[in-house]
């Protein structure tokens, strides 16, 4: 087994080092986070941090790199309190990608790409039509993360929409059923497969599986 000790790792160019990171700690969420500016400019920017913070309220966060050079999304949810996340499937995938280039703050990745901007109830900020399940959400704060000056922003979920098709008796909701791609690191995508899915686990009991009925 390769071995890569901290002193070892310190000593790594600097994109072997990231893609070593940010892919050996597994499999992350790949969705585009799409905001627009007072000023009416519509943004979209690939993310693999988004995550689970609460069911009830219930909201997400996601992890935003330092504020050390212009990021358009950080200024647009902040001047209008709002942006969507919506998730990436195989028929958008190198869409998707593609804004992580760098454009200016005037130019919308939606004019740069196939993806269309779309509003639903009234929602001021807009969804990615192309998207199967889609968040609205409203800002609620931030925390700095000392360590490396990247900040954890924490939104709450105002809309949640999704196809019928994909969404069992009780609320879960199989993302392979949507086609759902998740993110190996900053440039690599994988297509899962659901496995199974268990009962709540207790004390001494077998674990039994709600899909199989064993």
């Amino acid at each position: 087994m390769k071995h890569f000790s901290r002193e070892i790792i310190d000593g790594l160019p600097s994109r072997f080092k990231a893609n070593l990171v940010n892919s050996c700690t597994g499999y992350k969420s790949s969705n585009l986070l799409a905001t627009k500016s007072k000023s009416g400019v519509s943004n979209i920017a690939i993310f693999n941090s988004v995550i689970h913070i609460g069911s009830n309220p219930p909201m997400l966060g996601f992890v935003l790199r330092p504020l050390t050079v212009r990021r358009n999304t950080y200024d647009n949810f902040k001047n209008t309190g709002y942006f969507t996340v919506n998730q990436v499937n195989t028929s958008i995938l190198k869409d998707a990608h593609h804004t992580s280039a760098k454009y200016d703050a005037g130019v919308s990745e939606f004019s740069k790409t196939n993806l269309t901007e779309e509003y639903l109830d009234e929602f001021t900020a807009p969804y990615v039509k192309e998207s199967n399940i889609k968040i609205g959400c409203s800002y609620l704060n931030e925390y700095e993360i000392k360590e490396n000056g990247c900040l954890l922003i924490i939104g709450a979920i105002e809309h949640i929409y999704l196809p019928e098709n994909m969404q069992h008796e009780d609320g879960w909701a199989q993302l392979d059923k949507a086609g759902t791609i998740t993110a190996i690191g900053l440039d690599g995508y994988a297509l899962p497969k659901l496995v199974d899915r268990f009962a709540y686990a207790k004390p001494d009991q077998e674990t039994k599986s709600i899909l199989n009925g064993a």
